[in-house]
């Protein structure tokens, strides 16, 4: 099976082509860019550079969430129009269980996280059983004071994972001492490679045009909305 992975979560645009367990080719951005802009053009250059046609493809495997609004929406929307297009299946991967992947021999308790501001993270917990990544802790939005909290409760290591992961290095130090943060840089990015192998295993969703992000919380704009209209309103979305 050939499958094409994709992530745009965060600042970082990932994407990669997996046929069965051997990596075809892959492209790793992690500067400030338009992924509206950039994602098709690099699409293209990949396959073009593994000669390869998009319609030989069998699956698509897209970040689905957590991370930013706008970049989970290109690459979930783009996923969705190539897979209804070429007639693909199409999967949807947790983004903190990609990052937790690439920690490829940590016997600990992986903790990726993306920073969602105001001293809130995005934070997952898994752990890697044989080959296969065994989910912890479901991918949650939480203060980050919390989140050491339950992590603490763990009579095991912790393992941070993330390039934001220094915004609360003085925090893990202070509630688990014992608790490491990642020092291999490559492995605070998702990999476009890591997102099709993991989108591999999984079941491919049953309705395409239902597909939508996780974004674990809402936006801004939408929380604010919310304070003078009741839910059984009319949407925030119908709204605007």
């Amino acid at each position: 099976m050939i499958t094409l992975g994709i992530d745009t979560a965060n600042q970082p645009l990932a994407i990669g082509v997996v046929e069965d367990h051997t990596v075809l080719g892959q492209i790793q951005i992690n500067k400030k860019k338009n992924h509206s802009l950039t994602l098709m053009p690099a699409l293209d250059q990949l396959f073009a550079s593994i000669q390869l046609k998009p319609s030989e493809i069998d699956r698509i495997a897209v970040s689905s969430g957590p991370g930013s609004y706008t970049g989970l929406r290109i690459g979930v929307t783009t996923a969705k129009t190539l897979a209804d297009t070429l007639n693909k299946e199409l999967v949807g991967v947790s983004s903190l269980a990609a990052i937790a992947a690439n920690c490829v021999g940590i016997d600990a308790i992986i903790v990726p996280i993306f920073d969602a501001r105001r001293k809130n993270v995005y934070a997952g917990a898994y752990r890697h059983k044989g080959q296969f990544l065994e989910t912890v802790l479901d991918d949650l939005h939480i203060a980050f004071s919390d989140l050491i909290k339950r992590l603490a409760e763990f009579d095991e290591p912790i393992f941070f994972v993330g390039s934001d992961c220094q915004k609360f290095a003085e925090e893990i130090s202070e509630g688990l001492p014992q608790a490491i943060i990642n020092p291999n840089a490559s492995w605070d990015l998702p990999s476009g490679s890591v997102i099709a192998e993991l989108g591999a295993r999984m079941e491919p969703v049953t309705d395409i045009q239902a597909f939508l992000p996780r974004y674990l919380k809402r936006v801004e704009a939408e929380e604010k909305w919310l304070e003078t209209h009741s839910p059984g309103e009319e949407s925030y979305v119908e709204k605007i």
